[in-house]
C-alpha cells in the first residue's frame, strides 16, 4: 500500500477518516496511532518492531534527559554561585553522555539496516587490493519502511529535549504517533516535534475546510505523480538501462526527464501526504517551494526537500560552525588571514559533513555519495566566488534584479541540477561519467527528430500529455512564486466553476494517468531512501 494506490485512497484513508470522526475527541490520537501502525505493518510486516524499538528508545532518552535537567535545577537552588557552575557542568556532562548513547543507538541501527553490506563491500575491496586475507559475509537485511525519515525525527526530538526547546513527551503512545504518523512515514516531510505534535494529539473534529483543501491537495499530487512522473519513467528506465547505446542528446533528454519525474513524483507524493494530514487538522511543513526558480545551488536546496535541508542545517551545520574549534579558528583567522578566507574556511568545514550525510542519507551507493560531494563542491565554489562576482557586477553596473541576468542565473542552476540528477539516477558513478562524456563526444541533434526519442517507450501522445501537464504545473508554480494562493482562489470561485475545475483534475488523472497496458506500476522513489 502506497499513497497513490487505490487501496490507500479509497479504503484506508476513508476508513481512517470515518473512525477518527466517530471516536471521542480525547481518543482520536489513538485512532491515528492505530492506523499508522496498520499502515506500517501493511508494507513492512514484522519490521514494525524496528519502529516500536526506536519509539521506546527515543521515549526513554527524552525522559532521562528531562529528569537530569530537573534534578540539576533542584540541586542548584540552594548552592552558592561557584558551586552552581560546578554542578551544572557535571549535569551537562551526564546529559551529553545520555544524548550520545541515544544518537549512537539510532545511527547504529540505521547503519546496520542500510549500510552494513555497503560498508562490508568497501572493506572487502580494500583488503583484496592490499592482499589482506579478510572477508565479511554480506547479509540479507530487510529495511523497514521510512527508517531514514523516522530516525532523523527521533534524533531531532532527542536533541531538542537536550537543548530544552521542547519538553519530553511522557506518553509513549503519543511519541509513537509523532514518529510513525502514517501520512509522513513513507516519504516525509521530516517534522519537528514542535511543528506537529500538538495538532496530532488535539483530536480536533474534521471540518469542511480541512476536508476540502485536503482532498484538493491529494488530487493535485495524484496529477503530478500519475499523469507526468509515471509516464516519464518509461523513457528514463529505457535510457538508463542501456545508456551506452544512446548519443548525447538522448542522454540530455533522459537527464531532464528524470529531473522532472523526480520533482513531479516527490512533490506529488508530498502533496498527497500534506493533504491527508490536513484532513485531520495537522498542518505539515512544506517540502518544496518552486525550486526551479532558484538562482544558485544554495537557493535550490533551500527550496527542494526543505525539511531535510533544514534538519541538516540545524543539527549539523550550525553545531559544527559554532563549535569551540571553529570559534577559535574564527578568532585566529580574522587576525591573521582576513575575514574572507576565515569565512570561506568556516563555511567549507561546516558544509562538508552536511553534504556527506546528505549523500549517504539517500542510500548505500557511491552515486549518492558522489551526489552529496557534487553539491558540496558547487556550493563551496559559490561561496568562494560570491565576492568577486559582486565586485564585477558593480563594476559593469549590472543589477541582480536585471531580468536577463536573472534568467542566466536560473539557466545555470538548471544545468547544475540536471547534471547532478544524471549521476543520482545512474547505477554507478562510472555510468554517470560515461553519460556525461557522451554529451560532448556523441552529440547528435538529429536524434530529436529521427524517431530515436519515439523508440524509448513513449509515443507522440505521451509526450504531448507530459508537455501539457508540465506546463500546467509550471503555471501553478509561477502563480505561487508571485504570491497567489491558488487553493484559496479556487475555493472562492462560484460553485459551478469550482466543481468544474475539480472534475477536470479528477478526469485528467483517470483519463491521462499512466497505468494499464504499456505502462509499469511505479513505486514511490523516495520511499526507498
Amino acid at each position: 500500500m502506497a499513497y497513490h494506490t487505490p487501496i490507500y485512497l479509497f479504503l484506508f484513508l476513508p476508513l481512517a477518516i470515518l473512525c477518527y470522526a466517530i471516536c471521542p475527541k480525547k481518543h482520536r490520537w489513538k485512532v491515528l496511532l492505530l492506523f499508522s501502525y496498520l499502515f506500517f505493518y501493511s508494507v513492512s510486516r514484522k519490521l514494525l518492531v524496528y519502529l516500536l524499538g526506536a519509539t521506546v528508545l527515543t521515549h526513554y532518552i527524552g525522559i532521562w534527559l528531562e529528569t537530569l535537567q530537573t534534578e540539576c535545577k533542584g540541586r542548584i537552588k540552594s548552592l552558592e554561585r561557584g558551586e552552581k557552575k560546578e554542578v551544572k557542568a557535571q549535569y551537562i556532562r551526564k546529559e551529553r553522555g545520555v544524548l550520545f548513547c541515544g544518537i549512537a543507538a539510532m545511527i547504529g541501527i540505521l547503519w546496520y539496516l542500510k549500510y552494513f553490506n555497503f560498508s562490508a563491500a568497501v572493506v572487502d575491496q580494500f583488503c583484496q587490493q592490499h592482499g589482506i586475507g579478510f572477508y565479511i559475509q554480506p547479509r540479507a537485511i530487510l529495511v523497514p519502511l521510512g527508517v531514514s525519515f523516522y530516525t532523523l525525527q527521533s534524533l531531532g526530538y532527542m536533541i531538542d529535549v537536550y537543548r530544552g526547546t521542547i519538553p519530553a513527551e511522557k506518553n509513549i503512545g503519543k511519541l509513537g504517533l509523532f514518529l510513525g504518523f502514517f501520512p509522513q512515514i513513507m516519504e516525509g516531510p521530516i517534522c519537528r516535534y514542535g511543528e506537529t505534535a500538538a495538532a496530532l494529539y488535539a483530536g480536533e473534529q474534521i471540518n469542511r475546510e480541512n476536508l476540502l483543501f485536503g482532498i484538493q491537495r491529494i488530487i493535485w499530487g495524484m496529477f503530478k505523480k500519475i499523469v507526468i512522473a509515471d509516464r516519464l519513467n518509461t523513457l528514463v528506465a529505457a535510457v538508463y538501462g542501456v545508456s551506452e547505446d544512446f548519443g548525447g542528446i538522448v542522454v540530455i533528454a533522459a537527464a531532464v526527464s528524470y529531473t522532472i519525474q523526480l520533482y513531479m513524483e516527490f512533490s506529488g507524493a508530498i502533496d498527497i501526504v500534506i493533504g491527508s494530514a490536513q484532513i485531520f487538522g495537522v498542518q505539515m511543513p512544506e517540502n518544496f517551494r518552486q525550486p526551479f526558480f532558484s538562482r544558485n545551488a544554495s537557493e535550490f536546496w533551500r527550496r527542494w526537500h526543505i525539511s531535510l535541508g533544514a534538519w541538516f542545517r540545524d543539527y549539523i551545520f550550525y553545531p559544527v560552525s559554532m563549535s569551540k574549534i571553529m570559534k577559535k579558528w574564527n578568532k585566529f583567522g580574522r587576525a591573521h588571514v582576513g575575514e574572507y578566507v576565515t569565512k570561506i574556511v568556516l563555511t567549507v568545514v561546516a558544509l562538508f559533513p552536511v553534504w556527506f550525510c546528505n549523500g549517504l542519507w539517500h542510500g548505500a551507493n557511491w552515486t549518492y555519495l558522489f551526489y552529496g560531494m557534487y553539491y558540496f563542491v558547487i556550493i563551496s565554489l559559490e561561496n568562494v566566488l560570491e565576492p568577486p562576482v559582486e565586485f564585477w557586477l558593480r563594476k559593469w553596473n549590472i543589477k541582480k534584479e536585471n531580468r536577463f541576468y536573472h534568467g542566466l542565473q536560473i539557466a545555470k542552476t538548471w544545468i547544475i541540477i540536471f547534471t547532478g540528477e544524471m549521476f543520482f539516477r545512474s547505477a554507478s558513478v562510472a555510468q554517470g561519467k560515461a553519460m556525461f562524456i557522451s554529451i560532448f563526444t556523441k552529440f547528435d541533434p538529429a536524434q530529436l527528430w529521427d524517431g530515436t526519442l519515439l523508440s524509448l517507450g513513449l509515443d507522440i501522445w505521451d509526450f504531448a500529455v507530459v508537455i501539457a501537464g508540465t506546463i500546467v504545473v509550471i503555471v501553478a508554480d509561477i502563480l505561487k512564486e508571485k504570491g497567489v494562493n491558488l487553493r484559496l482562489r479556487i475555493s472562492e470561485l462560484r460553485l459551478p466553476v469550482r466543481w468544474m475545475i475539480y472534475y477536470a483534475a479528477i478526469f485528467a488523472v483517470i483519463i491521462f494517468g499512466a497505468y494499464g497496458a504499456g505502462y509499469q506500476v511505479v513505486d514511490l522513489i523516495y520511499a526507498g531512501f
